[in-house]
């Protein structure tokens, strides 16, 4: 349970989770971390963020082996979610005498969470709270990705604490990007930010403008690896999600009961490589929608493939249409298709979904009865063809 002094005052003392396989409706097959940091200064000891309540002892462990933990003067709350927050009780039960901080969102947040600590101050945005020769300068980033989420910025070390901003799920004994491999963060950080982020575009594009105009260092987040090394490149992929950036490329999701479906599929599929367009296909029987949304946060293009069953859509495609609608990906084409047996709502009703969606559909639905014959099979290649030219 060693601390890591990430650089000069600074240490990381979070801990890491390799049981957690579920994480907010998406699955976590690398585990995570709960990352909380501890800036140890000439005039005050500070806390960034705590821990998940079971993993509380790790986390007092690490900050023994740096400082008594009852000496720690200040804990700065970016956000009030229990990953980060779970463990505040506990902490003041032994930091008896610290200054808690947090946005006004989170006071209001926390005290219908759990018992708020008496020395609660709620500060502004661009509050600066001096611990010695270190400045901890907060920002507010309202809805990313809850109301009362903020950052910490240390100027001096060129240092940005963004909570869940730029985070991954991954438990890793190694705590810096570098160490993992970049490709390999970057997946988790692009899954991250299409199961969690992606709603909030428009706030994160606001908080990457004020990200900019700042000397960083290095970028510790929530969760996951600290980026101390390809700072330019994470902030300009989340550049391209926040605005919606697609890639010329077709993501066919589908689910089929008898085959039929899948036969339309792989004809479409057909259909778009003659085009020369990369196709991504993904059974709604073998994979978690989770494990889908970063070929949704990718795909220009997006098929969406169900059969009939008791007048609607199959119950997967259902579960998969409600979550992406959650999260809200813009600037899309969509597509339904489906065979029936005498209904055909199935497909009809996930044309209405995209169009719900606010993406375009600008070919009506394939739709087939039964098991699609030759010339069937050949209409859905030439549909695919004029998909692919659209885009």
């Amino acid at each position: 349970m060693q601390p890591v002094q990430i650089m000069p005052k600074v240490y990381w003392v979070g801990a890491i989770d390799y049981q957690l396989r579920y994480f907010h409706g998406y699955l976590t097959p690398r585990g995570t971390t709960y990352n909380a940091y501890l800036i140890v200064d000439e005039e005050a000891v500070t806390l960034v963020d705590t821990v998940k309540k079971p993993f509380f002892d790790q986390m007092l462990e690490r900050i023994r082996q740096v400082v008594d933990p009852e000496c720690i003067d200040h804990l700065v709350i970016n956000h009030v979610e229990m990953d980060h927050a779970g463990s505040i009780p506990s902490l003041l039960q032994v930091a008896k005498n610290a200054r808690s901080f947090i946005s006004p969102r989170g006071k209001k947040a926390l005290e219908r969470y759990q018992a708020a600590p008496d020395k609660l101050e709620a500060v502004p945005t661009g509050h600066e709270l001096k611990t010695g020769k270190l400045t901890l300068k907060f920002v507010h980033t309202p809805m990313v990705h809850w109301p009362d989420s903020m950052v910490t910025y240390v100027p001096e070390r060129k240092l940005l604490l963004p909570n869940d901003g730029f985070g991954q799920h991954i438990a890793s004994p190694e705590r810096f990007v570098d160490e993992v491999g970049y490709d390999k963060v970057l997946e988790e950080a692009l899954k991250y930010y299409a199961n969690i982020v992606m709603p909030y575009g428009d706030q994160v594009k606001g908080v990457l403008d004020t990200v900019r105009e700042l000397p960083i260092e290095m970028i510790a987040p929530s969760h996951g690896l600290i980026w101390r090394s390809h700072i330019g490149d994470i902030v300009e992929e989340y550049t391209k999600w926040a605005t919606h950036q697609t890639e010329k490329r077709a993501l066919i999701v589908y689910d089929t009961m008898w085959g039929s479906t899948e036969k339309l599929m792989y004809a479409l599929r057909q259909g778009l490589e003659d085009k020369g367009i990369p196709t991504v296909i993904r059974s709604l029987q073998a994979n978690h929608i989770s494990d889908i949304m970063p070929d949704v946060l990718r795909s220009r293009l997006i098929l969406l493939g169900t059969p009939t069953l008791n007048n609607g859509m199959l119950p997967n495609m259902g579960e998969f249409l409600t979550y992406v609608k959650g999260l809200r990906p813009k600037q899309r084409i969509g597509f339904a298709f489906g065979s029936h047996g005498w209904g055909g709502q199935g497909a009809r009703q996930t044309h209405e979904a995209i169009e719900e969606m606010g993406w375009d559909a600008p070919l009506p639905v394939l739709a087939t009865q039964y098991l699609p014959d030759a010339q069937e099979l050949e209409k859905a290649r030439a549909t695919a063809h004029q998909l692919a030219d659209m885009l």
